[in-house]
């Protein structure tokens, strides 16, 4: 992995020609919005994730050839619930506890932006306190 796009590294030529399907259809990137067992689920407690408003907006700003979106069952951690996880050739980027409608008007406008530049966008400043890496332990548990 050497560059960087986006906020993620990039994954070499070399590695990217290692694989020997090809698609008709690339994309920027790839938009996984839980809502599974707790993401979204107002009933216990969890904020709302506004899935057809999300819909929507992806479907009225055309995003969906340039960044898929796909409302899924869960991600995990249900700890960090609302789950948001952002996959691309650079590698993915996971983002927890989304509890205000600002921050999926963030993603939203991140899309948005790297749709119609063609690449994309650095990722939004606002949402950088919510990543995390479901691949590491804390440090207090691990120990």
């Amino acid at each position: 992995m050497d560059a960087v796009a986006g906020g993620l590294p990039m994954m070499t030529m070399e590695k990217c020609l290692d694989f020997p399907l090809l698609t008709k259809r690339t994309v920027l990137a790839h938009v996984s919005v839980c809502k599974g067992c707790c993401c979204g689920a107002v009933e216990k407690g969890k904020a709302e994730v506004p899935i057809d408003w999300m819909k929507d907006e992806w479907k009225k700003r055309g995003l969906k050839k340039r960044l898929q979106l796909t409302i899924t069952g869960c991600l995990g951690p249900c700890d960090l619930s609302n789950v948001v996880n952002i996959n691309c050739s650079a590698g993915m980027v996971w983002y927890g506890t989304l509890r205000d409608f600002s921050h999926y008007v963030a993603l939203l406008e991140w899309a948005a932006a790297s749709a119609e530049a063609g690449e994309l966008a650095p990722l939004p400043e606002g949402l950088g306190s919510l990543q995390f890496d479901p691949f590491r332990r804390a440090a207090s548990i691990a120990s």
